[in-house]
């Protein structure tokens, strides 16, 4: 642990925490905005439910099932001309963002998905009796009673952002992965890579607390609701 590694990794980490933290947090708000959506359409138009539709859910399950087949370092290859076409260039934090939110969106769809249909059937058969409709449906009984269980999809599909945001580093994407990559790995300085990879972890952890948190927070309030 020499001086002048110390002085490296308080001149490059705080940065690159920040552009992990940065790239992660807004594909995620960004597959969010993509893949809400089409979960909720994967839901509605399944087989039995409230607006089956075969042709509808079977496109868009090929859709999400193409995207989620992608390995995330040939997807970003793959996306540097539209990704440059977008941004301007393909290099850079901002331009990661493009390929994973392209690669999160899929993810978070399928878990959407899943997520909806744990939703009580009696609750639903009651509701349409009543005669809400399916935006009532979606907005008041979907998407309540099957937070806690989104929220864990989200947090999920940020766990999963942060190690694809490190292999964004390898081209040239920014954040803890490429510091790892062109500090730690190609120039042998083992303290990088450690504090880098640890870096990474603690991120992990305190997603994941934050998620457990929020998800145990929303199921005691029902609780007390319920007793109450």
């Amino acid at each position: 642990m020499s001086p002048a590694n110390i002085q490296l990794a308080y001149q490059l980490l705080p940065l690159q925490l920040w552009n992990t933290i940065y790239m992660v947090f807004a594909s995620a708000f960004f597959a969010i905005l993509i893949g809400l959506p089409i979960g909720i359409v994967l839901t509605i138009t399944d087989k039995g439910h409230i607006k089956e539709n075969k042709i509808i859910y079977k496109v868009l399950e090929t859709i999400v099932n193409i995207g989620r087949s992608f390995p995330f370092a040939i997807l970003m290859v793959a996306l540097i001309p539209f990704t440059r076409w977008l941004i301007g260039t393909s290099l850079g934090t901002t331009a990661s963002i493009v390929p994973l939110t392209i690669a999160a969106a899929p993810f978070i769809a399928r878990l959407i998905e899943s997520s909806l249909k744990e939703v009580d059937k009696h609750i639903l058969e009651a509701v349409i009796v009543m005669g809400s409709s399916t935006w009532q449906i979606i907005t008041k009984i979907l998407l309540p009673e099957a937070l806690p269980s989104i929220i864990s999809a989200i947090t999920l599909t940020v766990i999963n952002l942060i190690g694809y945001s490190a292999m964004a580093g390898l081209v040239g994407g920014g954040g803890l992965g490429q510091v790892a990559i062109q500090y730690g790995y190609h120039r042998f300085n083992t303290f990088i890579m450690i504090i880098t990879v640890i870096l990474l972890i603690l991120l992990v952890q305190i997603v994941q607390w934050l998620g457990g948190y929020i998800v145990k927070s929303i199921l005691k309030k029902r609780g007390k609701a319920i007793h109450d």
